[in-house]
């Protein structure tokens, strides 16, 4: 080991996503690996105030890896917001000599996390687990693959109905300021248009798709719609369509925290597993105010002001190939 730590904590932060659990098993058996300590914080920077914090075994991650959830649990703190708060957390890390941290989570949690650090210069690492995949420096977060095939799967549901019935559906997935869930659901699922926050698509436009695929005798159409795209929800959208086209009996479904749960894929689990270890590595190599991500199937360490302030951009190749492919 190239530094003197020998004491981590690992917590989860903000929204749950299908393979922290995954990730939380790779740092603890990581850890041990090397002969550290590893200790869990309960319901993230809240647990950390609290000083809610226990000892974590590799025998406490055994049969995890398949669960959805955190078995660390999670909570939005507005107490960790103060810096009095945070000196609070402080005090229970050095109550139980933590020499670093890993906080799995998204925007928030590395927003905090680099508050904090720099605060009382205690090292942290970041993993990236959300659903959304909207974090800059790497290609995906932990839960985004689940959410997306969560979403297909409720989607392949409707189109049966839509099938029977000469239907219109506005299928809402989440992604309130990216439209990561949207674009691959909508690939994955046939649709014939994607709305997204990062693009433009005008009612009118929309309409304008749709009627080609009437003339074209189409017998129903899906819209895939992320939460926070620029001409509303799914409810709103749809009524804005139906006031000016009505060929389709139009209906609307919101998949909501369905995206959330469930077990993890084979591949947010690999993934988390790959971001667990990494974290620990570069702890062990010094390595502090970072987040482990993978890019082009290789470990890659992003320092958390790039992370939370670059702005990870949707595939135009996608883009492109979603509205030649719903032709």
């Amino acid at each position: 080991m190239t530094n003197t730590i020998k004491r981590i904590a690992v917590f989860t932060s903000g929204g749950d996503a299908p393979g922290m659990n995954a990730a939380i098993r790779a740092v603890v058996r990581t850890a041990t690996y090397h002969n550290m300590h590893i200790y869990g914080i309960l319901r993230g920077y809240t647990g950390m105030i609290n000083g809610d914090i226990r000892r974590l075994e590799t025998r406490d991650v055994g049969n995890i890896i398949h669960r959805g959830g955190t078995i660390l649990k999670t909570a939005r703190s507005m107490e960790f917001h103060t810096p009095e708060g945070r000196k609070t957390a402080y005090e229970a890390l050095v109550a139980h000599d933590i020499d670093a941290c890993i906080a799995i989570g998204g925007n928030g949690t590395f927003t905090g996390a680099d508050i904090f650090s720099k605060e009382h210069n205690i090292p942290f690492i970041g993993i990236p687990g959300t659903i959304d995949n909207d974090l800059y420096g790497t290609d995906y977060t932990i839960g985004f693959d689940t959410a997306v095939n969560t979403a297909v799967e409720a989607v392949d549901k409707i189109r049966d109905t839509a099938d029977s019935h000469n239907r219109l559906f506005f299928v809402e997935v989440m992604g309130r300021h990216a439209g990561f869930i949207a674009l691959s659901t909508g690939i994955g699922s046939g649709a014939a248009c994607v709305l997204v926050p990062e693009t433009d698509t005008s009612i009118d436009g929309l309409i304008k798709i749709l009627k080609k695929g009437a003339k074209r005798k189409k017998l129903f159409s899906l819209v895939i719609v992320a939460e926070g795209n620029k001409n509303g929800g799914a409810a709103e959208i749809a009524q804005k369509v139906t006031d000016k086209f009505d060929f389709y009996d139009a209906k609307v479904t919101i998949i909501g925290h369905l995206q959330r749960g469930g077990s993890p894929t084979a591949k947010d689990r690999v993934l988390a597993s790959q971001l667990g270890y990494g974290a620990v590595e570069a702890l062990i190599e010094g390595k502090k105010n970072v987040m482990v991500g993978v890019v082009n199937n290789k470990i890659k360490l992003t320092p958390f002001k790039n992370a939370i302030q670059k702005e990870k951009q949707l595939s135009s190749d996608a883009l492109k190939m979603a509205e030649i492919l719903s032709l």
